[in-house]
């Protein structure tokens, strides 16, 4: 290739040659020369002067605007300087001159300066779409100030979207060094929504012990390792969050937070003991305890210990749990109680279970049969939101529901519907921030354009909230679908045995007792600080967790 450059360069270089001997060669050009007008060429040799910047340098200039609007501009911006800033006058201002031909040239400054303020003002999701502006314009002078406020007012949102645009475009090297733990963890949420589950675990690695978001980053950190199925990454991740938080105190919800992910990773690598020991570390007095011994439950079933199953279970189907969705406990104990023979105890938590979760199924089947308006789904799970203390202790009113109780109550839990909404509580915030300003500002161009921008969000956001909770319903309806098939089945072996533990005793064949799994006398629980009591019907709240199963298996 070098030497086809070299040949094709001196081909050139001839044929200049001979068509300028052809023409008289360099004589021509200084024959021609006289042609020039004289001033013309006074105006080429003349040199430049120093205050006058080369041709290119002036392309990149911004124009200057008219007296009269730098010193509308510089009245607008005098406001901020107040104390306290007039952000309100200075911001619908500033919103008319985006609008004004006559500041056409300072635009993109005019619109990074108003969403700086609409940003002070607490007003994020509008103050986004002005720095949005700037970026998509590619104003070079206002570009990277304008990502990192986009970044912060994100993640001040939790808005996913824009998260997703800013950080498509951002260099975290030019950040501010305060705001660069918060980019690495966005960053790290950014890849996990994308599935690249290395490059989040290695964004959520980045970030120091020493910052806010160092907790979460850990705990998300320890998932992404999950995902790559990579469980000694992932629980060295949870017990470095655990030893990163011991000083918080053993209530602590981010402590308890990486003890679960260390239980669930050790029962996935099927060592049933480590997780029944990690889960008994989860306090009774923090949320993730019911969770915490339903798990366990599963645990002590697969390590074939019947009685702590049963112990469990006890607690948590008594009436302090009731508005739980859990039809999975209900037949977990139900199964437990056939592997035991004890069919008079199954037969009555299989009633259980009917009771509780056929009207559960009806409901939704009800409401989500031909239902396809996501603001309807949207309403029922939040009038369980905001009247939740009034709903859980009148029984009467959660009938009124169209949406049974514990099904809305499930759903408000779920990751999706919890992120969305907390976005809905923002925009709404948003919008009484702009709804108490004053009425001179909330009748200016910016005062309605924030007023329908921010409804607009809310509609929008309300809809995909909808959405997420139809889903989870009609997911919940299926899966009831399934668990009665189970129940079905479970009851169905259970009059075999009923049966055939009926022939036995015509036969005369006695049924020996004995214990349900491990030995263990009263005295073993005495030794270890604690006190019996018979169970007589009575749940109360601080002996839940302690019940324990002294029965014995029918079987022969």
């Amino acid at each position: 290739m070098k030497r086809l450059k070299k040949t094709f360069t001196k081909k050139w270089f001839l044929l200049t040659l001979i068509c300028c001997m052809a023409s008289g060669g360099v004589g021509y050009a200084q024959k021609k020369k006289k042609f020039i007008p004289d001033n013309r060429v006074r105006q080429t040799n003349k040199p430049r002067p120093s205050n006058v910047a080369p041709k290119s340098a002036q392309v990149s200039e911004t124009p200057s605007l008219s007296a009269q609007a730098e010193q509308e501009l510089k009245n607008a911006l005098a406001l901020t300087k107040l104390d306290p800033p007039d952000y309100a006058t200075a911001s619908s201002r500033l919103f008319k001159m985006t609008r004004d031909p006559r500041f056409v040239s300072q635009r993109m400054r005019i619109k990074y300066v108003l969403g700086l303020m609409l940003y002070e003002m607490g007003m994020y999701q509008v103050a986004a779409f002005q720095f949005v502006d700037v970026i998509r314009n590619a104003d070079s002078r206002y570009m990277k100030q304008s990502l990192q406020k986009l970044s912060l007012a994100a993640d001040a949102l939790n808005d996913d979207t824009l998260l997703n645009y800013a950080i498509s475009k951002v260099n975290i090297d030019e950040f501010p060094v305060a705001s660069q733990d918060m980019l690495r963890f966005r960053f790290g949420e950014y890849y996990q929504r994308k599935n690249q589950w290395d490059k989040a675990a290695d964004n959520f690695s980045r970030v120091p012990a020493s910052s806010a978001f160092y907790p979460k980053a850990k705990y998300l950190e320890g998932l992404s390792y999950v995902k790559q199925n990579d469980l000694n990454g992932a629980l060295k991740s949870f017990s470095n969050l655990v030893a990163n938080r011991a000083d918080k105190g053993i209530t602590d919800t981010d402590r308890v937070a990486g003890l679960m992910g260390m239980a669930r990773i050790y029962y996935q690598s099927h060592k049933w003991d480590q997780a029944i020991d990690i889960y008994r570390k989860i306090p009774r007095d923090t949320v993730l305890w019911h969770d915490a011994l339903f798990e366990s439950s599963w645990a002590h079933m697969r390590a074939a210990q019947f009685r702590s199953v049963l112990s469990n279970l006890h607690s948590l189907h008594s009436p302090f749990y009731e508005d739980y969705y859990l039809p999975e406990s209900i037949l977990l104990r139900g199964i437990v109680y056939l592997y035991i023979c004890r069919y008079d105890e199954m037969e009555k938590t299989l009633g259980l279970f009917e009771k509780i979760y056929q009207p559960v199924q009806n409901g939704l089947e009800d409401f989500t049969q031909g239902n396809t308006d996501p603001i309807s789904y949207f309403n029922e799970v939040e009038r369980v939101i905001k009247n939740f203390d009034q709903l859980k202790g009148d029984p009467a009113a959660r009938k009124a529901l169209k949406v049974p109780f514990l099904v809305s109550r499930d759903i408000v839990r779920e990751g999706d519907f919890k992120h969305i909404y907390a976005y809905i509580v923002k925009i709404r915030a948003e919008q009484d921030i702009a709804n108490k300003m004053p009425v001179s500002w909330r009748r200016s161009a910016v005062g309605i354009y924030a007023n329908e921008l921010l409804k607009g969000r809310i509609n929008t956001s309300v809809k995909l909230a909808g959405e997420i909770a139809r889903s989870h319903m009609v997911s919940m309806r299926q899966e009831l679908s399934d668990l009665f098939e189970q129940y079905n089945f479970a009851r169905y072996e259970m009059i075999n045995g009923k049966k055939e533990q009926l022939k036995k005793k015509i036969q005369g064949k006695g049924l020996v007792s004995s214990q349900v799994d491990d030995n263990k006398d009263r005295d073993f629980y005495i030794q270890n600080g604690y006190e019996y009591w018979p169970f007589r019907g009575e749940y109360w709240l601080d002996e839940i967790g302690n019940y324990h199963f002294l029965g014995t298996q029918g079987c022969e």
